[in-house]
């Protein structure tokens, strides 16, 4: 017989981030020793009459307010039919940004695996089995870390002595101190001439500039020193087309964009509209490893490489089935303290600074599913809440 979801269950948890706290507009995480920063994720397991339960750590409360809204229509029905379950959220979750459907999915993703005995990059069709990292740094501070353009550029260089190709700046930003663009343009320049002949170095605003000229300024000292990409300059939030083609006239450096577009048609549309030039990607926002891998085709019909987004077992699935990727992003690190991730993983999985080889690579997990035990007595005993559909 045919299995049958029986049960959805997530669990809301809190974890420490020691010496981390945020900037003063209370958004970014910044090193701030002495500060512990509480994070809120979420566990989904998705229990069936087989025995065996696909499970995801990851999401935010906006997404698991939309499983809420959806979760009962899984009851019931087969954990492998993920393309028919796919579509039929998106449908359902029309009026939403969907971010709801990418932890149902990786769940589902992770069952699969479970049951067929088989890692997700095998189901996917593995290309790959270890994977090119770049650090992806917090963003700057002013508490003695990330806190000079020469603090960036030492980090760089370790980086770059640890096995690292790749060194991506989250810096100053914008704001309405105008020195902010001015040690931005600083920051790029001491990286890449410090370490630009010997790694691909790649700029992150965060949707910081206020201004097209800002963008401009910084975009255009990242030519000055051959960066890999610029990402996501604008206060658009990463989604105007026209501007981001307008600013591609401008410069030589490619730009990365569509972390924040969500779904597969706008993305295809920005791709279309000549709006990017690396397309980005994630599992958990852009529906699930079923949705990301849409868009590493769409990217791959196009000619493009598609990037994906934050650090976890699912990404590296995708990037583990995908030829036209170069990077996995480890994200967020630092000198100073650690990286963000949960401390919910049994065994030896880790997405901490030191977790590449001498080459510079993260392994794919070749366990069954998503390849990782998660530690659900932590969870439960951090608990804050969660919700039972059966």
């Amino acid at each position: 017989m045919a299995p049958r979801i029986t049960r959805i269950e997530s669990t809301e948890f809190s974890y420490p981030l020691e010496d981390v706290g945020t900037d003063e507009h209370g958004f970014n995480l910044v090193y701030e020793p002495g500060t512990t920063t509480e994070r809120k994720l979420f566990g989904l397991r998705i229990e069936t009459d087989a025995g065996i339960a696909g499970e995801y750590v990851g999401g935010n409360s906006p997404a698991f307010a939309q499983i809420n809204t959806v979760a009962d229509y899984l009851l019931g029905r087969n954990p492998l039919h993920r393309e028919r379950h796919w579509s039929e959220l998106k449908r359902a979750l029309r009026k939403y940004d969907r971010m709801g459907m990418g932890p149902l999915d990786v769940a589902l993703w992770d069952f699969a695996g479970k049951y067929h005995d088989a890692p997700i990059h095998e189901l996917l069709g593995t290309y790959r089995e270890r994977i090119p990292a770049y650090a992806s740094t917090y963003h700057a501070d002013d508490n003695g870390g990330l806190d000079s353009p020469e603090a960036y550029a030492d980090f760089a260089e370790r980086c770059l002595e640890m096995g690292y190709s790749g060194f991506k700046i989250h810096g100053w930003g914008g704001g309405d101190d105008a020195r902010e663009v001015g040690r931005e343009v600083e920051t790029v320049r001491a990286v890449g001439e410090r370490v630009g002949r010997e790694m691909d170095l790649m700029l992150d605003p965060a949707c910081e500039y206020e201004t097209f000229g800002d963008a401009l300024t910084v975009g255009r000292a990242c030519d000055e020193q051959g960066f890999f990409w610029y990402e996501d300059p604008y206060r658009d939030g990463g989604i105007s087309q026209h501007a981001h083609r307008k600013l591609r006239q401008q410069l030589d450096t490619p730009l990365l964009q569509t972390e924040h577009v969500r779904g597969l048609e706008p993305h295809t549309d920005f791709i279309a509209n000549e709006a990017t030039d690396f397309v980005r990607a994630d599992p958990e926002y852009d529906a699930g490893i079923t949705g990301a891998m849409k868009l590493a085709r769409v990217a791959e019909g196009f000619g493009l490489d598609v990037e994906f987004h934050a650090p976890g077992p699912a990404q590296r699935h995708c990037i583990a089935a995908t030829r036209n990727a170069n990077y996995y992003e480890l994200a967020l690190v630092h000198p100073d303290c650690r990286n963000t991730q949960p401390p919910v993983y049994e065994g030896d999985y880790s997405d901490q600074l030191d977790a590449i080889d001498a080459e510079g690579t993260v392994p794919v997990p070749d366990g069954p599913g998503l390849g990782v035990e998660y530690d659900w007595e932590y969870i439960e005993e951090n608990a804050l809440g969660g919700r039972t559909y059966e």
